[in-house]
């Protein structure tokens, strides 16, 4: 019934059993190991898990490597497809729980549940449809400017104890209905990194519910690796004015509707 796939860079394995160690429910049927590295080590550690189908490939970058699982189970029969990091853990019943959701509500596309970092601190992964000054200009402004400007556009203000239909699901565990790509396309492989989460998620919002359901957690051991690295800053920002530059920098009106009717069914005040 649920389909996986986890994309890998020079992974450790310590860390990557931890998460295959979520899989374990009866619900799983394959998990897709796309290793963007094509190490061998990671091939060899693989082998020990029967339900694991091991994909080695050059580094196409995160959404087209999880392309590369979806075409293969498009068609498999499949109902639910779960895109996830390797830096992610949790209780096998958590599927189990977000597949009777799904099941009840036949217009949701895409679920996130609550996600906490390792010591129990929330993480904030529900958000607004960003600005430029969310996503580029926020690395040029001072740190309390920018702590401001979050409150609001990651939801901040909120308890995030209740279910949101939200249009942007952070990437490291989103849980799909899988017929819903068939309608939408998989991810845009424009995008080497970072903002395909946002985009398919807004697509699937185009269409579907998109919600976020705090009901059951999961632990992301969180690495904002564009902050530590020059490289990795590059590829943010050369990857955040390809996604702005096709949906808009100053005028997206879609953007402009969903948050202003996302933060009004929130009751934000300013």
């Amino acid at each position: 019934m649920i389909t996986v796939s986890i994309v890998t860079y020079k992974t450790n394995l310590e860390e990557l059993s931890k998460c295959l160690q979520s899989l374990i429910s009866s619900l799983v049927s394959q998990i897709y190991i796309v290793d963007n590295s094509n190490e061998r080590y990671i091939a060899d550690f693989c082998q020990q898990y029967p339900n694991v189908v091991y994909i080695g490939s050059e580094n196409v970058g995160y959404g087209a490597g999880h392309n590369q699982a979806l075409r293969q189970v498009l068609n498999s029969g499949g109902k639910y497809h779960l895109i996830l990091n390797s830096d992610v853990y949790f209780e096998p019943s958590v599927l189990e729980f977000l597949a009777a959701y799904m099941d009840a509500h036949t217009d949701v596309a895409q679920v996130q549940p609550n996600v906490v970092y390792p010591d129990g601190e929330q993480q904030y992964t529900c958000r607004l449809l960003p600005t430029p000054a969310n996503l580029i200009f926020r690395r040029f402004l001072p740190k309390r400017m920018v702590e401001n400007m979050n409150i609001r556009y990651q939801l901040k203000f909120d308890d995030h104890k209740k279910e949101m239909n939200v249009p942007y699901h952070q990437g490291s565990f989103m849980f799909f209905r899988l017929e819903c790509f068939k309608k939408v396309g998989l991810f845009d492989e424009r995008f080497f990194m970072y903002p395909e989460d946002i985009d398919i998620t807004r697509r699937m919002h185009r269409w579907y519910r998109t919600m976020f359901v705090p009901s059951v957690t999961i632990v992301h051991a969180h690495r904002a690796a564009s902050y530590k690295s020059k490289k990795m800053l590059k590829i943010h920002m050369v990857n955040m004015i390809k996604y702005f530059n096709k949906w808009g920098w100053i005028v997206d009106k879609e953007r402009s509707a969903w948050n202003r009717k996302l933060l009004e069914e929130l009751r934000y005040k300013k």
